[in-house]
Parts: structure tokens; C-alpha cells; sequence
């Protein structure tokens, strides 16, 4: 989804963009149409009213729809129960077909694919996550270009032909990744901690599949993901943009007849609470990475705006966090530590991540623990808690900014059955917490004591804390001059 997070991010998914006067015509070139496109990354003038429609297709699949004719585009996001939580025993299936779904169809190739959207000025992409696989198509509403870009979107999804001589060369790249990711202390330190905190649930695995697991996938099993998951009553449709509630349901129809109707999947069994554990990754790197965490929530937990306040002050808020103003600003420990839920359809995680010199890896552990158990403890300061609201409702317009910011977000709120409201409800909530609400949310979801840590790099002596440097924590107002 919809959205990877180190810290308990609000946005769902996000560009920005600029409303325009620019008049549409009856003919556009290529290169006119990907500068109109471009259009789109500007910021917005002013916060937009979400007016969301809501309605299933003839086929099941699940449909919000918001008008938003200041461009001549539209957004269009698909959303299956198709991420690597349903690979089962073969670990990167969700991943694979994922890549695999604009490497050919029945009729093109994939450099005529590429070539297809490139010359309607619309732009394709995909993905594959724990939760959910994404497939998303932006272009110009003028139907003379709106439906050649949408058969081709159609095509690419319901009919890929998975190559047998693409798929191996998706596989050789993976290949290659999987030998840099041995390079790479903090991708070896990320994998084993989601084995340590998950085990055997469907989250445990990584989301990319392993060397073997992606060795032994087959066209045939690509084939059988994709009938299974990429069905009609699996996938949720958002669709931003330039178009009338007539000719969203066209297009939603056309999306939703091409699948097989299907079934929606089973919701992601709940995870069970890991034991506190400690894994050392021998890696020979003068820093550590170290990587500490606990189950979290899961997405539409009523806690969440408490949570997300209270990380902001604890450690999602930049500079001035508290974990940042400790280990880095008194300290010099790093140059950079940030802390977040990451809410999915089970629990998902809460993460620190931090690195440091190696010599004062188990010191900083020790330190971080302490900050997150005080701070737990004893809550927030009643002048934290006043600038982490005046930030988080300072920003909020961003995330219905612009139509892909909006598309991101009806994707996430469809997927995870969230109030139409959710955005709306999300700032009231915030503005109206206090002190002890979020203390209490923080109690009740973090266990100081429970970490799951996983660091990765040199086996060295430790060497004791350097000698913490004073200084006054300004006001979020100040920090901003």
C-alpha cells in the first residue's frame, strides 16, 4: 500500500500538484501531453473538499470515485488483496507477477507496452507489498486519448502472457539484488527482524522471496496467483480526476469485466506477540545498524491518532523529537534516528532505526530503551503535545493536495474499510487529545521491555556513552525560523 514506513506516517500516498486553466484540444502531441502530466507535481494553491462517491460494480469490485476537473486528467488506482502475504510456501510469487504483469500480453511485447503509454503521454506503474499489490494509470481525460490508455491499462491487467524468457530475466535481476543486499548491512539487519518479530505468520518473509523461493517459481504458478488474486470482487478502484460519475462507472466497469469475478481474500490472520530477543549480524562496517522493535496496530485501530501523535513527539517528528534531541543532538550518536508505526491489516510493526559507531552500539541500545521507557512512563509535556497538533494539522492539507495524493489515499481507505470521513475525522481527533490520552495509548501498545533488536556490524568493544551536552529544546514554531 498503500503506503513502506519508518515513521507512523498520516498520508497514505502523496505528489503535489497545481490546478490549471489549460484548455483541452482535440488532438495532442506526446510531448504536450507528458508536460501536462508533469502539471501535476505543483504544489496546490489551498487545501481541496473530498467529495467521495461510493459503488460496486456489476462484477463486485468496490468503487470511490471524487470529481476534480481542475486538470484535464485522471487518476486511476487499483488496489487487490494481492501482496506477499498470500505467496503461501512460495515466498516472491506476489512479488513476481506483480513485475511480471507489463513484461508481455497476449498481443505485445513489452517494449511495445512501454511504447503504448509513452505515446498517449499516460503513465503506468506497479507494486507488490505485504498487504496489497498496486497497479495505477494517470493520463488525460479527453477521451481521445482517456480510452486508447485505458484498453492498453485493461490489457496489461487482465491478459499478461508471462513470458517464459522475461520471467528469467526478472529472476536473474533479483539474483543480483539478493547478492547486494549481502552488501548491505541494513537490508540484512530489516529481513531478519521481520523473521524475529513475525516467525511463521505471513508477514515473516521478505516481501522479494529469497534466492531459492525465487529460483523455483514457475510461469504456470504466476499464472495461478494471477487468476486467483487479480479477480473483480478482490480489488478496490479509486479513480481522482477529470471525469463525470458516468464516465467513472464506465471505466470502473470496463477494469472490473475484464477480471475474472472471483472471490475477495481472506483477511490476514492477527500476529502473535513475539518474545523479547536480541540477533547480532556479524558485518564488517565501521557503523551498526541497529533495529528495534514491537508489534504495532493494525490499520483502523481507534488508538491511531494518539499513536500517531505520540511517535511524533517520541520520534517521527525530525529534529525535534526526543530521540533526536538525545542520541543525536546531546550525544553525537548518529546522524539521524526516527521511530513509527507502520499500521497494515494485522499488526504491523513499531521501529526504531538508528546507526551508529560501533564501539557504542550497545551503549546507544541502552540509551534508546531508557528514552522510550520514560517517555512512555511519564507521557508527553503538555507544550509537546501543542506543537506535535499545530505540525501534524499545519501539514494535513498535503495529503489531499493534489489528485495522486488523493487517488493514494481512497486506494488505502477502500482497501482497509475505513469511514469515507477518515480524513476529515483524523484531524478533529488530533486537536482534540490530551496529555493523558496519548500517554495512555502509549501504554497500552508499547512494552518497554518486549524489544524484538536486530543489529548488523562489527563484533568490537563497547565503549560507555560520551558525555550528554545541554541545550535548550525549542518550540516547534521556533524551529521552523
Amino acid at each position: 500500500m498503500l503506503l513502506a514506513m519508518l515513521s507512523m506516517s498520516v498520508m497514505l500516498s502523496g505528489c503535489q500538484h497545481t490546478a490549471s486553466s489549460e484548455a483541452q484540444s482535440s488532438t495532442m502531441s506526446r510531448n504536450s501531453a507528458i508536460k501536462s502530466l508533469a502539471l501535476l507535481e505543483q504544489p496546490a494553491a489551498q487545501p481541496r473538499e473530498l467529495a467521495i462517491e461510493q459503488w460496486t460494480t456489476r462484477s463486485g469490485s468496490q468503487v470511490l470515485f471524487m470529481a476534480a476537473p481542475e486538470l484535464p486528467m485522471f487518476d486511476l488506482r487499483l488496489t487487490f488483496a494481492a501482496g506477499s502475504s498470500k505467496d503461501g510456501a512460495q515466498y516472491g510469487l506476489a512479488a513476481m507477477t506483480s513485475a511480471m504483469l507489463d513484461e508481455g500480453t497476449q498481443s505485445k511485447s513489452v517494449d511495445q507496452i512501454a511504447a503504448g503509454f509513452e505515446d498517449l503521454g499516460a503513465s503506468f506503474s506497479k507494486g507488490a507489498y505485504r498487504d496489497m499489490a498496486v497497479l495505477s494509470l494517470r493520463s488525460l481525460s479527453q477521451p481521445s486519448i482517456r480510452q486508447p490508455a485505458l484498453d492498453l491499462f485493461t490489457e496489461v491487467l487482465s491478459k499478461p502472457s508471462f513470458p517464459q524468457a522475461e520471467l528469467q530475466r526478472l529472476k536473474n535481476q533479483m539474483q543480483a539484488n539478493f547478492d547486494y543486499q549481502k552488501q548491505n548491512p541494513g537490508a540484512l539487519a530489516s529481513k531478519a527482524l521481520y523473521q524475529k518479530l513475525y516467525a511463521d505468520h505471513p508477514y515473516g518473509h521478505p516481501s522479494e522471496g529469497t534466492e531459492q523461493s525465487v529460483a523455483a517459481l514457475t510461469r504456470q504458478q504466476l499464472q495461478q496467483f494471477h487468476q486467483q488474486f487479480y479477480s473483480a470482487k478482490n480489488l478496490q478502484i479509486a479513480l481522482v480526476g477529470d471525469l463525470t460519475r458516468a464516465e467513472a462507472e464506465t471505466i470502473a466497469e470496463q477494469v472490473s469485466s475484464a477480471l475474472p469475478v472471483g472471490r475477495a481474500a481472506e483477511k490476514t490472520a492477527s500476529a502473535i506477540k513475539p518474545v523479547a530477543s536480541k540477533t547480532e549480524i556479524t558485518y564488517p562496517s565501521s557503523q551498526t545498524h541497529i533495529l528495534m522493535a514491537q508489534l504495532g496496530i493494525e490499520r483502523g485501530h481507534p488508538d491511531y491518532a494518539a499513536l500517531y501523535v505520540g511517535n511524533q513527539i517520541l520520534g517521527g517528528g525530525g529534529f525535534g523529537s526526543r530521540l533526536m534531541e538525545e542520541v543525536r543532538e546531546k550525544r553525537g550518536l548518529t546522524y539521524g534516528i526516527y521511530s513509527g508505526f507502520t499500521p497494515m491489516q494485522a499488526a504491523g510493526p513499531f521501529l526504531i532505526n538508528v546507526q551508529t559507531r560501533a564501539e557504542l552500539s550497545e551503549a546507544t541500545q541502552t540509551l534508546v530503551q531508557k528514552i522510550v521507557q520514560t517517555f512512555v512512563q511519564d507521557g508527553p509535556t503538555e507544550q509537546e503535545l501543542a506543537d506535535a497538533k499545530q505540525e501534524i494539522v499545519g501539514s494535513f492539507p498535503l495529503t489531499a493536495a493534489n489528485n495522486a495524493a488523493v487517488v493514494g489515499q481512497l486506494g488505502a481507505i477502500g482497501f482497509y474499510d475505513l469511514p469515507l470521513t477518515w480524513l476529515q475525522d483524523f484531524t478533529q481527533e488530533v486537536q482534540a487529545l490530551t496529555v493523558e490520552q496519548v500517554t495512555e495509548a502509549m501504554q497500552r501498545h508499547l512494552q518497554p521491555e518486549q524489544w524484538v533488536i536486530v543489529t548488523a556490524g562489527p563484533k568490537v568493544a563497547q565503549k560507555p556513552l560520551p558525555p550528554a551536552v545541554e541545550r535548550a529544546i525549542p518550540s516547534s514554531s521556533e524551529r521552523q525560523h
